[in-house]
């Protein structure tokens, strides 16, 4: 049956990829933006996840479109503001756990009000590998991304009783905008540090993704399931 599912930050990379995944699946797919709508056959909202009155905004639309509530949500829309800690201001900081860790529980705590009086649900968060391993110069997104894992594993254990998984997806380097920024240089010590030898595409992120929103993964809840080339392992 086709499902109602909500992809934060989709209008490219991995949250488009998502998307055009879960529409491939035939499911009815709605995407938030802030500022580029996506490319595609997608129910497109724009929405600033730092905005407790906008998200709730954003899924009254969704609701009102698609005529039921959010059933698979993915939280993907996230910020890098990276530089060394001595350089970095309380706002860098603080802006980033903002739009990845608090926006997360902003639009779960939404989602969850109709998952509940469904008695189901299936919540992916989108994390980082630099969440478990850390990373010089990103103090602010590794700690952003790795309290995530403590979120999703407390919500596991909170909401598991009605059906709901809480999973966490913890990418390595993908091919993606924000990395092409980084320069020929910096992915090649990227590429060299991961076992496969190459970066992720975004589609091999959907793809795992669509699995935790699947019905073989039913039984998987407070995961982390690292797509990551091997350049975690351990952790």
């Amino acid at each position: 049956m086709s499902r109602i599912v909500l992809i934060t930050g989709g209008s490219k990379g991995i949250g488009l990829a998502c998307a055009q995944r879960f529409a491939a699946l035939g499911d009815k797919v709605a995407v938030t933006y802030n500022s580029t709508a996506p490319t595609g056959d997608y129910f497109s909202v724009k929405c600033d996840v730092t905005s407790a009155d906008e998200v709730d905004a954003a899924f009254k639309q969704v609701e009102e479109h698609f005529g039921g509530p959010v059933e698979i949500l993915v939280s993907n829309a996230g910020i890098t503001k990276d530089t060394l800690l001595l350089r970095m201001s309380e706002s860098d900081f603080t802006s980033v756990i903002d739009a990845n860790l608090t926006a997360a529980f902003r639009v779960v705590k939404r989602a969850s009000q109709g998952m509940l009086r469904a008695r189901k649900g299936r919540i992916i968060l989108m994390s980082s590998v630099v969440g478990l391993l850390g990373s010089a110069g990103q103090a602010n997104y590794s700690a952003s991304k790795s309290g995530l894992v403590g979120f999703a594993r407390s919500l596991a254990r909170e909401l598991g009783s009605r059906s709901i998984t809480v999973n966490v997806v913890a990418p390595g380097p993908v091919a993606t905008d924000m990395t092409a920024a980084l320069g020929e240089d910096r992915m090649k010590e990227l590429t060299d540090a991961v076992p496969l030898a190459r970066v992720a595409s975004a589609d091999e992120i959907a793809g795992v993704v669509a699995f935790l929103a699947g019905p073989d993964a039913g039984y998987i809840t407070g995961a982390v399931i690292p797509v990551d080339g091997g350049l975690g392992m351990g952790h």
